[in-house]
C-alpha cells in the first residue's frame, strides 16, 4: 500500500479461497494459478480478491481455527516454485504427486497433503542454500513479534505428538516458565530453524502474488477471526488476554445461540477474551494485530464483529451453546484505540447473526460498512434490508458467502411461494442463468462495494458449498475449482456487468 490507507470506493470482486483454486498438488497454493486467476480478476474488471484467513489449519482444516494469527498456511506453498528455486526436484514432485487420491480435483485431501506437502517442505529445509539461511535469519529478526512464539510453540507441539496445547505433558511449558522455554529452545532448534524457514517461503510467495496483484490493480480482502484458535500461539503467549485456566483450557467460551444454521446454536470452543486485561495496557494486542493483517491484505474483513458491541459466553462444560449468557464487549474503547495509533483503518464489519438496534447503532458509529446478503432476504412478503434495492451505499452486498451454500444452492431449499418471488424478484425464470441475474441485481445496488462467490459465478449448486457453520465435515473447506471451468466467455459476462453498473476502477 506504500504507506497510504486503502479506500473503498464504487467497485465490485470476487470471493475465492486460495486452496479452491485449480492445481495438480492436491490444494490450490500461491504460484502460477493464482497468478492466472488475477490476470482474470482483472479482465473481468474487479478489483478486488477476498480470501478466506491463511493462517495454518489443524484439525477441521478451518481457517478460523489456526495455530497462529499471523503465520501462512504451509500447505499453500508452491511446489513448483520451490522446484524453480533448486530446493526440491522433479522426482521430489511426482513421488508427492503419486499419493494423491484420484478425486483431488475435486476436493482436497487433507489427511494426503498435510503429510505429503510437509515431507516435500523439510526436504526443501535441507537442500538450502546457506546465503538462502541468512534470509531466514534476517526474516525471523523482522517478524520477532510473532515468529519465535510461534515456531517454538509448533516445534513443541510436534516434540509432543501434536497434541492440543493443554494436552502437553510438560505442565511447565505449558506455563511457559523460562528455564523451560529455554531448555525447550535449545533441543529443538532444528525443528524451530525449520517452521522459520517455512514461514519465509510462505511470505516470500505470498509477497511476490500481492506485488504483481497490487500492480494489476487487484487489491486483497482479508479476514480477521474474531477469536484466535484455542490451541494456538496466541493465546499460549498471551493467556493472561483471555479466559483460560493455568492449563490453558478456556473457561469462557465463544459460540452463538441457536439460529437459522442451528437449533442448540454453535460452540466454537474458543475462549472469549479478557477484556478488561486488554483495556490495561490500551489494547495493544487488539492494535498488533490489526497491524499485521495490513501486512498481507489491503482490506480486513473482521469475522463476526457483533461480538465487539456484545458476545455469547458459554460456560466451560456445556454440551451445546443454549446455555451461554450476553456480555458486553469492549465497543467504541477499542476502536478509538485502533484510531488513535493507526488512523483510519480499512474495515469490513461481518454483522450477520442475531442483529437489534444496539448492534446496528454500534456499526454505525464504527463508520465502517457491515454486510448485506441476498440470500437472506428470499422470502415473499418481507421488505428485508437484504434486498438489494435495500443495501445503502456504506455496505458490502453479497449474493451469497462462504458459510451458505451457493445462489443457487439456496434457491433449491426454498417453498414454490418463495422461489417464485425470488425468480420474479430477479426477473429470471431460467435456473441455469440465475447465478449471473443475482450478480445483476446486487452490482445495480447503491451498495459501494459487492463480492460474489466463486460458485455464483459458475452457476454451480450445492456441491460448491464451501462450509457448513457448526459442523466438522471432509466437505468443508474443501471444495476445487476445476481447471478451465472459469472460462473466456464467464469473464466476459461479468466485465459487461461491472462496467454496466459502474464498477469498474
Amino acid at each position: 500500500m506504500n504507506g497510504v490507507m486503502h479506500r473503498i470506493t464504487r467497485s465490485s470482486g470476487v470471493l475465492m479461497p486460495v486452496f479452491s483454486l485449480p492445481s495438480p498438488h492436491g490444494i490450490g497454493t500461491l504460484g502460477k494459478e493464482a497468478f492466472k486467476f488475477v490476470d482474470s480478476l482483472k479482465d473481468a474488471g474487479q478489483t478486488y480478491w477476498q480470501i478466506l484467513p491463511l493462517g495454518p489449519t489443524g484439525y477441521g482444516a478451518s481457517p478460523y481455527q489456526t495455530y497462529s494469527s499471523c503465520a501462512g498456511n504451509p500447505l499453500l506453498i508452491d511446489e513448483d516454485s520451490l522446484l524453480s528455486s533448486g530446493l526440491l526436484s522433479l522426482s521430489d514432485i511426482f513421488e508427492y504427486d503419486k499419493a494423491l487420491p484420484a478425486d483431488s480435483v475435486l476436493r482436497v485431501p487433507y489427511d494426503v497433503v498435510e503429510v505429503q506437502k510437509m515431507q516435500l517442505l523439510n526436504k526443501a529445509f535441507h537442500n538450502a542454500s546457506k546465503s538462502l539461511l541468512e534470509e531466514v535469519n534476517c526474516f525471523k529478526e523482522e517478524n520477532i513479534s510473532w515468529l519465535s512464539d510461534y515456531a517454538l510453540f509448533m516445534a513443541i507441539k510436534e516434540h509432543f505428538g501434536n497434541v492440543a496445547v493443554w494436552d502437553w505433558s510438560n505442565k511447565n511449558l505449558i506455563r511457559r516458565e523460562p528455564a523451560e522455554l529455554a531448555k525447550y529452545a535449545d533441543l529443538l532448534k532444528d525443528r524451530i530453524d525449520f517452521f522459520a524457514f517455512v514461514q519465509y517461503q510462505f511470505f516470500k510467495q505470498w509477497s511476490d502474488l500481492k506485488a504483481y496483484a497490487n500492480q494489476n490493480g487487484i487489491f486483497f480482502i482479508g479476514d480477521i477471526p474474531i477469536y484466535p484458535s484455542p490451541d494456538s500461539a496466541d493465546v499460549w503467549a498471551s493467556s493472561h488476554l483471555f479466559k483460560v485456566d493455568e492449563d490453558l483450557k478456556a473457561t469462557g467460551i465463544a459460540g452463538v445461540p441457536p439460529d437459522i444454521y442451528s437449533k442448540t446454536g454453535q460452540l466454537w470452543g474458543n475462549p472469549v477474551y479478557e477484556w478488561d486485561k486488554h483495556r490495561d495496557d490500551g489494547f495493544k494486542w487488539w492494535i498488533w494485530r490489526i497491524k499485521q493483517a495490513l501486512k498481507t491484505a489491503d482490506v480486513i474483513r473482521i469475522d463476526h464483529f457483533r461480538a465487539f458491541q456484545s458476545y455469547w459466553e458459554i460456560p466451560f462444560g456445556s454440551k451445546t451453546a443454549m446455555s451461554g449468557n450476553w456480555v458486553d464487549g469492549p465497543r467504541m474503547e477499542l476502536f478509538n484505540a485502533i484510531k488513535s495509533e493507526l488512523g483510519e483503518v480499512p474495515i469490513i464489519a461481518e454483522d450477520l447473526g442475531i442483529i437489534g438496534d444496539d448492534v446496528v447503532n454500534f456499526v454505525k458509529e464504527t463508520g465502517y460498512p457491515g454486510m448485506k446478503v441476498l440470500i437472506f432476504a428470499m422470502q415473499q412478503g418481507q421488505n428485508n434490508i437484504h434486498l438489494p434495492y435495500n443495501w445503502i451505499p456504506n455496505c458490502v452486498g453479497y449474493t451469497s458467502t462462504h458459510d451458505s451454500s451457493t445462489f443457487k444452492g439456496e434457491l433449491g431449499r426454498l417453498s414454490n411461494t418463495d422461489l417464485e418471488f425470488m425468480l420474479n424478484y430477479l426477473n429470471c425464470q431460467n435456473l441455469e442463468k440465475v447465478g449471473f441475474a443475482a450478480i445483476r441485481a446486487a452490482f445495480s445496488s447503491p451498495a459501494n462495494l459487492v463480492i460474489v462467490p466463486i460458485g455464483d459465478i459458475l452457476g454451480l449448486s450445492d456441491g460448491a458449498r464451501i462450509n457448513v457453520p457448526g459442523t466438522v465435515s471432509p466437505k468443508n473447506w474443501s471444495w476445487r475449482m476445476i481447471p478451465k471451468t472459469l472460462s473466456n466467455e464467464l469473464i466476459e459476462d461479468l466485465y459487461l456487468l461491472t462496467e454496466t453498473y459502474s464498477r469498474i476502477n
